[in-house]
């Protein structure tokens, strides 16, 4: 039996597929006189369309990531999907009316005018490989593209059987997709490298068996929709196989994309949130119907990420677990560390991880890590139910500066409960942290997802959910089949109104207009602590700290304190000073007006980062107290180079990458 696996846009062209690629593992590998193959459909089309128009990598981007809160990618295959080249372009411009600038308007409606061609010929390619079975997959804007190439396959060969699956069909949202496009024959819904097999070996042998498949959507004989119940626990992850890549670099080599992109393997250790089972944040539905953390044992997961790289010779990695297994930190890093790859690496971590925690990371390869930071408010991070603060957020991207690791986040808002108090303090430090990773955007009002509690949970603050616009001019479907099919909803807007979101936006825009040019370091000498500042907010050019009692202050700053504890715990480490907490909370208040502290629900963590190098930073130091004059000031102004306040950070400093989820 012939299995052909299609990857359709948008999905990145400068990773593989995860899904297929254990999928064409668990069919080679388990299915008796089965083989698999997969097709690379998202890289035809770049060639497709690149010999037809200008298309560039940013482009390619924007619909298959940027624009996915609005569905633009999507909407671009709904006219292949319903055959119709202008597919409700009048719905989608009213919609879109302000929210896409001209030349991002035209080229949407212009490729929806135009897939439909590519959508005939990858079906006509799809049909001439003679496939006994074609499975689909589609996470993200793959949807309709998916869908529209299901449709034209089953048209030009109705013997062929049509699957489709991916985290698009978990739960409700496959049902859906399975009795409202009879095109598609199964959809297998959840976990598919134990289902898809036992999938394919029921269609060997005649049919029999569909049953049993857990999650398995099917048709009787009348035509109609039968769905299977999902398997009522996740898969082991002794039983989540390692992919199967072959085929994508050679034909990402002979793409026009191999001039676009640097290619990355994708990994896997873990599955599931171990945070999410004990306090699922209350926005996030990203792990569906299985919120179980479960993770490969340290040595098969080591083995995989080498093999993987030797196979292929790629050094750059994606880890798609949601969420590090922490016991890794002290068996597959320092294995890859000992290893000699230079192995780059991205993954999601917690922001609450350790300096010490952060520097195995970053020896083991990391390049990037999304420590999912969201705000930098205790109370609207309690409302997240996060379980971390503010201060902690801060001290992250303090540390990932200082470790060498450039900290990917992004900055939400509109949550109930939240209020214009809780933004208004974050919004006047913002300039003090200008030397530190901004979010990779300014700041978004929050979607509600499928699977999160704000979606299950009405009591929390959203009632009234719609699908979001975009499926209402994308589908041809009653609002009660968009409503299964969704992932994100309309709600009414909850939390800070636009007044506030306007000021957050304008101090976060300056943050990322002005990062690149501010500094903040500190070298600890016994002695004396010296800083060294160039930020636009703040005229000091380098500061020492001498007295016994602020070094002491700072040093325990270096984790989130508040006065109350930063005074007892200075008392005891300089025996004899009088100084108490009215004295502490002076020397905060000194210091939060320089930039050196940031505060946040009656906490104080410092914002420096460790110079790189404190002789250079020595030399910078006096250089200042140079140009200052004799007199060798407590702190000193002027300009400087700067070149001593550089952090590991600066070096080959990319741009942040979200994450992939598969």
């Amino acid at each position: 039996m012939r299995v052909l696996l299609v990857n359709m846009p948008w999905s990145p062209i400068d990773l593989p597929s995860l899904a297929l690629g254990i999928l064409k593992r668990s069919v080679d590998e388990r299915v008796p006189g089965a083989a698999a193959e997969v097709l690379h459909a998202n890289l035809e089309f770049t060639d497709w369309i690149t010999a037809r128009r200008g298309f560039t990598a940013d482009d390619y981007q924007y619909y298959s990531l940027s624009s996915y809160f609005m569905g633009c990618g999507d909407w671009v295959f709904s006219s292949a999907l319903y055959d119709d080249p202008s597919w409700r372009e009048e719905e989608f411009a009213s919609v879109m009316k302000g929210k896409l600038r001209g030349s991002r308007m035209r080229m949407t409606r212009e490729l929806h005018r135009e897939v439909p061609q590519f959508v005939e010929e990858i079906a006509r390619r799809i049909v001439g490989l003679a496939p006994d079975v074609v499975g689909f997959t589609s996470t993200f804007q793959q949807n309709t593209a998916a869908l529209a190439a299901a449709r034209h396959v089953k048209r030009l060969a109705p013997h062929i059987a049509t699957v489709v699956g991916g985290a698009n069909c978990d739960a409700e949202q496959g049902a859906a997709v399975h009795r409202n496009f009879p095109f598609v024959d199964y959809v297998v819904r959840g976990e598919g490298e134990t289902a898809f097999p036992e999938l394919v070996r029921a269609l060997a042998g005649g049919r029999t068996g569909l049953d049993a498949v857990p999650g398995l959507c099917h048709r009787a004989p009348d035509g109609t929709s039968t769905v299977n119940p999902m398997a009522t626990a996740p898969l082991p992850p002794a039983h989540i196989l390692p992919p199967d890549y072959s085929g994508y670099f050679e034909r990402l080599a002979g793409s026009v994309a191999r001039n676009w992109v640097e290619p990355k393997l994708v990994v896997e250790g873990a599955r599931g949130c171990w945070w999410g089972e004990k306090h699922h944040c209350t926005f996030c539905g990203l792990n569906g119907s299985f919120m179980q953390f479960r993770s490969k044992s340290p040595e098969v997961f080591y083995e995989e990420i080498m093999d993987l790289a030797r196979r292929h010779r790629v050094l750059d990695m994606y880890v798609v677990d949601n969420i590090l297994d922490m016991g890794y930190l002290g068996t597959v890093l320092p294995r890859i560390i000992e290893s000699g790859f230079d192995l780059r690496l991205h993954i999601e971590i917690k922001a609450n991880m350790r300096r010490s925690q952060l520097r195995t990371l970053s020896d083991a390869g990391l390049i990037y890590v999304q420590p999912g930071i969201e705000s930098l408010n205790n109370r609207v991070l309690d409302l997240m139910d996060k379980g971390v603060s503010g201060c902690q957020n801060v001290r992250m991207l303090r540390d990932g500066a200082e470790t060498g690791l450039s900290v990917s986040w992004n900055y939400l808002h509109g949550f109930p409960g939240e209020t214009a108090d809780d933004y208004e303090p974050v919004i006047a430090q913002i300039p003090a942290l200008e030397h530190l990773d901004p979010p990779v955007d300014l700041s978004a009002r929050i979607a509600i997802e499928r699977f999160s509690p704000y979606f299950n949970r009405p009591e929390l603050g959203f009632t009234g959910l719609r699908p979001e616009a975009h499926y209402r001019f994308t589908y041809d479907l009653p609002e009660e089949e968009l409503y299964d099919l969704a992932y994100v909803f309309e709600a009414p807007e909850r939390g800070i109104g636009e007044p506030t979101v306007t000021a957050l936006n304008d101090a976060l825009a300056g943050w990322k207009r002005h990062h690149a040019d501010a500094r903040l370091t500190h070298t600890d000498l016994g002695d004396r602590i010296v800083l060294v500042s160039r930020r636009r907010a703040f005229p000091w050019r380098a500061m020492e700290l001498t007295e016994p009692f602020e070094i002491a202050l700072f040093r325990l700053l270096d984790q989130p304190h508040a006065p109350a504890a930063l005074a007892r715990k200075a008392a005891a480490r300089v025996p004899g000073d009088p100084r108490g907490r009215e004295e502490v909370e002076r020397v905060l208040d000194e210091w939060a007006a320089r930039g050196i502290v940031f505060t946040d629900g009656g906490q104080y963590v410092h914002v420096a980062p460790a110079a790189v190098n404190e002789d250079l930073l020595r030399l910078d130091f006096m250089r200042h107290l140079h140009t200052a004059g004799a007199g060798a000031p407590r702190e000193a102004g002027g300009g400087g180079s700067g070149a001593a306040a550089r952090t590991p950070a600066d070096r080959d400093r990319g741009p942040a990458q979200p994450p992939v989820t598969v």
